[in-house]
């Protein structure tokens, strides 16, 4: 059974799914962001089936996501990096991975890997920045309200239950 799709939906969430949410595409983009740009490196860090990864590669191509570049010319061999618009997933595979850790996600009781900054070793997390000062806002701070592509009913919906329209 092929699940819904979510084109046409208005929302940013929905849209980001469409292209991202299989979760075989979330870890190719979990390696790619790791360094792993060969067929082979990708297929055998993951475990994946060839036609499911074939299947998913071939689909963030045409997405935009990973771009094919060839490194070698006889035989022909490609490899498959990810594009500016691939790399901005780097936020969300940060905010799963810490999710994932918080919540014990793997059973392992330990995270697998941890982020830190590379001067003082010091562990990072993903903040809600504010755009014009870059100061880390606490999430009790945050409030969503209707953006410009936002519909009548959205607009309704987030005047209702947050009061943005006040």
């Amino acid at each position: 059974m092929k699940p819904k799709s979510f084109a046409g939906m208005r929302c940013s969430i929905a849209g980001a799914l469409e292209l991202i949410g299989d979760r075989w595409t979330l870890l190719v983009i979990r390696d790619l962001l790791l360094g792993f740009r060969r067929y082979d490196d990708l297929r055998a860090n993951t475990d994946i089936p060839a036609a499911t990864l074939a299947a998913r590669l071939k689909h963030l191509v045409e997405h935009g996501i990973v771009e094919r570049v060839r490194y070698q010319e006889h035989p022909p061999r490609d490899e498959y990096r990810l594009t500016p618009k691939g790399r901005d997933l780097w936020k969300v595979s940060v905010a799963l991975r810490e999710w994932g850790d918080r919540w014990d996600a793997t059973g392992f009781g330990a995270p697998s890997i941890e982020m830190v900054d590379r001067e003082t070793g010091r562990p990072l997390v993903l903040a809600l920045v504010d755009t014009e000062t870059g100061v880390a806002i606490p999430p009790d701070r945050a409030q969503l309200r209707p953006g410009p592509g936002a519909g009548d009913s959205t607009s309704r919906l987030l005047d209702e239950r947050t009061g943005a329209g006040r």
